[in-house]
C-alpha cells in the first residue's frame, strides 16, 4: 500500500511538472518569438518565416529606436508616471487602509466608509463623467491627468486592510501603553510588518501604470505626451526621406514595421521583467495573508 501510495505520487508529481513547463512555455514563447523577429530582416518577417530563431540577423531595429525621439519621450513619460503613480498609490493606499484596519468600536464610521468602497469597486460612474471631472480640474495632457485618474485602487486598499487586522493586538496595545501614538504604530510598527502586502501591491500599481494604455489615449491631446504603451499601441514608421544620405536610405530598406515594432514591445518588457524577479518573493505570502479576513 505504501509503495502504491509512493508511485502515484511520483507518477503526479510527474505530470504537475510537464503541465506546469507547457504553462511557462505558453508564456515565453510569445515574448522570445517577439525578440527573434525583431532581430530579422525585412523580408523573412513580412514572409512569416520566423519561427524561434532570428532569420538575417541584424541590429537595426534596435539602433532606429535610439535615435527615435518619440519613442525615447514615451519611454521617459512611462518612467515617470511608474514613479509618481506607485508613489501616490502606495501612500493613498496606506493611509486609507489603517484607520479602515480599526474596529468599529475605534472609528465608528469604518463600516460605512467599507461599504463604500465595495461599491465604488464594484460600480463605477462611467467613462464620460470620469473623463469630465479630469477636464474640469484641468488635468488633460498632463502627466497628473495619468496619475491621478487612477491614485485609488480598491484592491489593494482591502488587501492592507485585511493584512493589518490579522496583526497581533497585543503589539498595538503595548504600543499604546508605552505612549505611541497613531502615526508613530503605523510607521513604525505596521509598516515594517507589512512589508509582503506593501511589496505586493507596490507590483501590481507598477506592473498597472507601466502596461496601461487607454488613459493616455484618451486624456492626452498629442502624440508627444503618450506614455509607452499608448505610443506603441499607435506605431508606425513615419520617416522623412528629403534629405536623407545614401547610407540611410539602405538602412529604411532593411527596415519594416513588423521587426520595428517587435523591437520596441520587447524594449517595453524589459523594466516589468527587471523589477518583478525582486519583488517576487513577496508576492505569494502578500495575497495569502491580504486576502483572509479574520
Amino acid at each position: 500500500m505504501v509503495r502504491e501510495t509512493t508511485f502515484g505520487s511520483k507518477v503526479f508529481d510527474i505530470l504537475l511538472l510537464v503541465l506546469l513547463l507547457g504553462i511557462a512555455l505558453v508564456c515565453v514563447l510569445p515574448i522570445w518569438y517577439t525578440l527573434a523577429v525583431s532581430l530579422s530582416d525585412k523580408a523573412a518577417a513580412a514572409a512569416g518565416i520566423v519561427r524561434l530563431w532570428p532569420v538575417g540577423f541584424n541590429l537595426i531595429s534596435y539602433s532606429t529606436i535610439m535615435t527615435d525621439s518619440k519613442f525615447i519621450n514615451s519611454f521617459g513619460i512611462s518612467l515617470q508616471r511608474v514613479v509618481l503613480g506607485t508613489a501616490l498609490n502606495f501612500i493613498v493606499t496606506v493611509l486609507m487602509a489603517y484607520p479602515l484596519s480599526k474596529s468599529v468600536k475605534e472609528f465608528r464610521m469604518r463600516n460605512v466608509f467599507m461599504w463604500l468602497l465595495v461599491f465604488c469597486m464594484l460600480f463605477n460612474g462611467g467613462l464620460i463623467p470620469w473623463y469630465m471631472t479630469v477636464k474640469a480640474y484641468g488635468l488633460m495632457n498632463t502627466i497628473w491627468a495619468l496619475v491621478l485618474a487612477g491614485g485609488v485602487q480598491v484592491f489593494h486598499v482591502i488587501l492592507v486592510v485585511n493584512f493589518f487586522r490579522n496583526l497581533p493586538k497585543e503589539m498595538e496595545e503595548a504600543a499604546l501603553v508605552d505612549g505611541a501614538g497613531p502615526w508613530y504604530m503605523l510607521i513604525r510598527i505596521f509598516i515594517p510588518l507589512a512589508v509582503p502586502v506593501l511589496a505586493t501591491i507596490t507590483l501590481f500599481s507598477i506592473v498597472y501604470h507601466w502596461n496601461e494604455f487607454f488613459h493616455g489615449l484618451v486624456l492626452m491631446k498629442s502624440a508627444e505626451s503618450y506614455p509607452l504603451q499608448t505610443y506603441i499601441q499607435q506605431l508606425v514608421v513615419v520617416i522623412d526621406t528629403t534629405s536623407m544620405t545614401e547610407d540611410e536610405y539602405k538602412k529604411l530598406s532593411e527596415l519594416s514595421n513588423q521587426t520595428l515594432n517587435a523591437a520596441k514591445i520587447f524594449i517595453a518588457m524589459i523594466p516589468v521583467l527587471l523589477i518583478y524577479p525582486f519583488l517576487q518573493r513577496f508576492f505569494i505570502h502578500g495575497i495569502t495573508l491580504g486576502s483572509v479576513k479574520e
